[in-house]
């Protein structure tokens, strides 16, 4: 299975491609549109601000091949910021239009939630876009990942909500939209639980 990584010079990639080896993907990093090609999945990871990833995804030229990726229901895989960069704005940089695939804006925490940002292990729950999917079993009470995020998302339409984290308030913390998944946690960093969710989504498309 070829997986292309989108590199666009922020954050560490080492880490997710190591993941996603285990998951039993052959790796490639994409950092121009032009290295799409015959792939069988994408997958945007993200380190960084909000506005700093989009300039550096449309100086590399890579927005629009990943929003024709999307907008013909391919496989893909957002994580973290990734995750973020697929709603049409950001908080975080206004002014800045992400990559606009679903709806909604992503938004900062109130600090009367507790601390920001929002680091560490927290349990994720299985929304209900996942309730006849792969990897519903994923989620749940025993079901704990690892988070570092001062911003999320709000608006998402019910049917896309993949699953939801508490921090002093229920929030959206994963998306399934057609044969795209994305997560505000990091599978990367949450050990065998994080290897099961890398696995499941590369095999249930």
């Amino acid at each position: 299975m070829k997986v292309g990584l989108i590199d666009y010079g922020r954050g560490n990639l080492r880490s997710v491609e190591k993941a996603l080896v285990r998951a039993g993907a052959e790796v490639r990093l994409v950092e121009s549109g032009d290295q799409i090609g015959e792939l069988n999945w994408l997958v945007l990871p993200g380190v960084g601000s909000f506005g700093d990833a989009m300039a550096n995804l449309h100086d590399r030229g890579l927005v629009e091949p990943i929003q024709i990726w999307l907008s013909e229901g391919r496989p893909f895989l957002g994580i973290c910021l990734g995750f973020q960069l697929l709603f049409s704005e950001s908080e975080e940089s206004p002014g800045v239009d992400g990559l606009g695939w679903v709806p909604g804006k992503v938004v900062k925490f109130d600090p009367s939630v507790g601390k920001v940002p929002h680091m560490g292990w927290n349990q994720v729950q299985a929304g209900p876009a996942i309730a006849d999917n792969g990897i519903t079993d994923c989620f749940g009470d025993d079901s704990y990942y690892y988070h570092v995020h001062s911003y999320y998302a709000d608006g998402l339409p019910e049917e896309w909500i993949a699953c939801r984290t508490d921090y002093g308030q229920p929030f959206i913390s994963g998306l399934k939209k057609d044969n795209a998944y994305a997560f505000q946690f990091h599978p990367e960093k949450s050990q065998d639980l994080g290897l099961k969710l890398l696995t499941r989504c590369l095999t249930t498309n």
